[in-house]
């Protein structure tokens, strides 16, 4: 899978390097590139920006730099055919907010490229032009907050997706319990040694190698913290996949299913 970061903040993107990302890349997993939106420009003030028709606050970035460094981006990969699946993501607050299935989603994408905002914002036609041309457009937001610019929630992106590719973790099993997975829960509280921690012991229940009981103590824990934390998630699980256990330990939570 190919992914193309797009900043006037290139060097933003070194922690990608490292770690489980890194190693994709020297594998061929990922092929990751970063590029300086800046080299699209034409004039001695390498200029992005210009301020917003119609008046306000800010500055707005051009359609003009973003096509041109947009289309380089994506003829580099050929011609676009049925077969391939070319993805213009933009962070912004304005999105549709990122979640797990959009992840998992966009690994079926053959090229990813993330156009990363600064100041009020890329001009709305840059969006349109693409989604008009036969592009796949994400407009997404990471959060109901507001950041400086694009570059964190293309980092975010980049590594949910990359992480759920085929290959790039080294014990897929470690993505099945986790949160937001296919189950629909937050993840159970973990522990590892020492046995105790300032007086705070392990659960009895993992230590005595009884893996049907463990097992139903990490469901048990997974729904508690569901309902506690994040109650929309709670109510909106898959009841066909509910046991009566789970039935049971969710009306405990003050959530109620139908039997």
């Amino acid at each position: 899978m190919r992914i193309d970061l797009l900043s006037i903040f290139p060097d933003y993107f070194a922690p990608l390097e490292v770690s489980l990302l890194g190693k994709a890349g020297e594998h061929g997993l990922v092929d990751l590139r970063i590029h300086d939106l800046r080299e699209w420009t034409h004039d001695r003030h390498r200029s992005v920006d210009d301020t917003p028709y119609g008046g306000g606050a800010g500055m707005v970035m051009m359609p003009s730099v973003w096509g041109e460094a947009i289309d380089e981006v994506f003829e580099e990969t050929g011609t676009g055919g049925q077969s391939d699946r070319r993805v213009l993501a933009i962070p912004t607050p304005s999105g549709v907010p990122l979640t797990q299935s959009m992840a998992q989603d966009l690994t079926n994408a053959t090229q990813l490229v993330i156009a990363c905002g600064r100041y009020e914002g890329i001009d709305q036609r840059v969006a349109e032009h693409y989604r008009e041309a036969g592009f796949e457009v994400l407009e997404y937001s990471i959060g109901d907050y507001v950041l400086n610019g694009g570059e964190v929630a293309a980092m975010v992106l980049t590594e949910a997706v990359a992480r759920l590719l085929d290959g790039f973790m080294g014990n897929p099993d470690s993505l099945v319990e986790e949160s937001h997975s296919g189950a629909g829960l937050l993840e159970y509280p973990v522990f590892t040694k020492p046995r105790e921690f300032r007086s705070l012991e392990i659960p009895g229940v993992l230590l005595g190698g009884n893996h049907a009981a463990i097992e139903r103590w990490r469901r048990d824990r997974a729904i508690e913290k569901t309902a506690r934390v994040r109650p929309d998630l709670a109510l909106s699980l898959d009841a066909s996949s509910l046991t009566r256990e789970d039935r049971a330990m969710l009306a405990r939570c003050g959530v109620a299913y139908p039997r």
